[in-house]
């Protein structure tokens, strides 16, 4: 694992682009365009033997006519050409570069003919088969993206091209911006280890995302994840939980949600918060980038609508989020701030027709209640109070994003009338999610983060412990099975081996026939 050569992705000075175009629509022409529409201020070189301009820009046949050699390299050629252009960037001094160009496989051995072509320099990979990487900060779009993202703190690893660009598309919907925004590809050379030991000690970025399909080199990754989660928040979908069509299982169901399992140990024992789907992703980013992780996740509830903090509880139960038990001196304080008919417990329900006032007394009382870790405040559309005034009450009470020292996450109901509130609660540095679901899997993530730093820091009770067990056993089980060809244990030596390392396994007897059964 290193990051040799890498931060000439990061800031680069110099960029040429291979396979550049004047063919609307090619990928060379929207590299071209997404350069110089994202304000690059280095030199831009146009590569391709076709045009002698492009762009009101010089245009070199081959990388040897440079003059100079490019920081970084972004290749969109046929994938046959892909491992001279290599070499001859290597001879010329450039030392990364973005491969986008797909069809460099092991089969077809173009995959290694790059890899040969890039060693003696000491010639860093991205791709091959990617998208491109965007560097905001830098003002470098060095990508076929359909758009720009604006600069931000987040960074974004991605194995899919499609779904890197699909999250720029959804993060400009929320105005949320990145360090940087790297499609990984096939992963060659520079995997996702690589960039996430980059990223660890980059000071733009406070929150890594990953969108991970698979970890190639499960070693380095962990190394890399576990360094990296020490010092900001690493938050990934990994996806293929339900590998239905995997190979390599030899049982049904057994190594199929097994194989999932062992990944969802190994994330967090990196330290890594891991949530289901992309729609979470951000709103997990937001929350654990926003607010310190929390041993106890009590949440205090307050809402006008009684049917939106029962959704909330349920959902906050699926999580393994606790409702806060409020104080006898809280329940009379709110006793004296609330009418007769509210609801005396927590979720705390102040009535439909609550005014600003109303919200402000119950959100500061639950927030001053020892009991309480976090809050979610709740609004439901109605005609008789305005959501965009309590909105206010709220974020008055605020101040980055916590109430008391505690955390607040909000929840205003609806889409035209809730609007205005969110923005208002939005713009006080407060955290607004738009279904109670949503809100309730927020507060899940603060605690699902120091449960998994707590798995990070965790470390052997004992380290001189002998756990070498009969290794003569194990290494004639093993012997015995590669004998045979066999690069997998049958269930029985499995367990044996498993026993002869002192774990407990069920006693198993291997039966060929139904009388011998009997």
């Amino acid at each position: 694992m290193t990051i040799r050569n890498l931060e000439h992705a990061v800031d680069p000075k110099s960029v040429a682009v291979f396979g550049a175009s004047v063919r609307q629509g090619s990928v060379g022409r929207i590299i071209m365009e997404n350069i110089a529409a994202g304000g690059f201020e280095g030199d831009v070189w146009p590569v391709n033997p076709k045009y002698r301009e492009i762009d009101g820009r010089r245009c070199y046949a081959t990388a040897d006519q440079l003059p100079a050699a490019p920081e970084l390299a972004v290749i969109a050629t046929p994938p046959r050409t892909v491992p001279g252009i290599i070499g001859e960037l290597g001879r010329k001094g450039t030392r990364t570069a973005v491969v986008i160009s797909a069809g460099l496989s092991r089969e077809n051995g173009l995959r290694q003919a790059m890899l040969d072509a890039a060693k003696p320099y000491l010639f860093r990979v991205i791709g091959p088969n990617t998208v491109g990487l965007i560097v905001p900060h830098a003002n470098l779009n060095a990508s076929f993206a359909h758009m720009n993202p604006k600069p931000g703190v987040l960074a974004l690893l991605s194995q899919s091209g499609a779904i890197a660009t699909s999250l720029i598309d959804w993060a400009a919907d929320k105005e949320i911006g990145f360090s940087h925004v790297v499609s990984l590809g096939d992963m060659a050379d520079v995997d996702v280890g690589d960039y996430l030991d980059l990223l660890a000690g980059d000071t733009r970025t406070r929150a890594i995302l990953l969108y991970l399909e698979s970890i190639p080199n499960p070693r380095k990754f962990m190394s890399a994840a576990r360094a990296a989660a020490r010092l900001k928040p690493v938050i990934a979908v990994k996806t293929g939980r339900h590998a239905a069509g995997a190979k390599a299982a030899t049982t049904h169901t057994g190594a199929l949600s097994g194989s999932d399992k062992v990944v969802d140990a190994a994330l967090g024992r990196a330290g890594i918060l891991r949530v289901r789907g992309l729609g979470e992703l951000f709103d997990a980013a937001e929350t654990v980038a926003r607010f310190p992780k929390l041993e106890r996740s009590r949440v205090g509830i307050v809402t006008n609508g009684g049917g939106a903090g029962v959704l909330a509880v349920d959902r906050l139960a699926d999580l393994r989020a606790e409702l806060a038990e409020l104080s006898q001196e809280t329940i009379e304080r709110l006793d004296k701030a609330l009418p007769a008919n509210w609801s005396r417990a927590n979720p705390v329900d102040i009535i439909g027709d609550a005014p600003p006032e109303r919200y402000g007394a119950a959100v500061a009382a639950v927030a001053d209640d020892s009991e309480t870790d976090a809050l979610l405040v709740m609004n439901c559309p109605t005609g008789l109070a305005s959501p965009a005034e309590a909105a206010r009450a709220v974020a008055r009470l605020a101040k980055d994003g916590m109430i008391n020292g505690k955390p607040v996450l909000t929840c205003w109901l609806g889409e035209m009338t809730a609007r205005e509130g969110r923005r208002i609660l939005q713009k006080a540095g407060v955290a607004s999610f738009e279904t109670p679901a949503a809100a309730a899997a927020a507060v899940s993530y603060l605690s699902d983060w120091s449960r998994a730093q707590k798995a990070l820091m965790r470390v052997p009770s004992s380290l001189g412990e002998d756990i070498r067990g009969h290794s003569a056993t194990v290494r004639d089980m093993l012997r015995n099975a590669a004998s045979k060809g066999r690069r997998m244990l049958t269930e029985p030596e499995a367990k044996a081996v498993i026993k002869a390392y002192g774990i407990p396994v069920p006693e198993t007897i291997v039966v060929r026939t139904g009388d011998e059964a009997e």
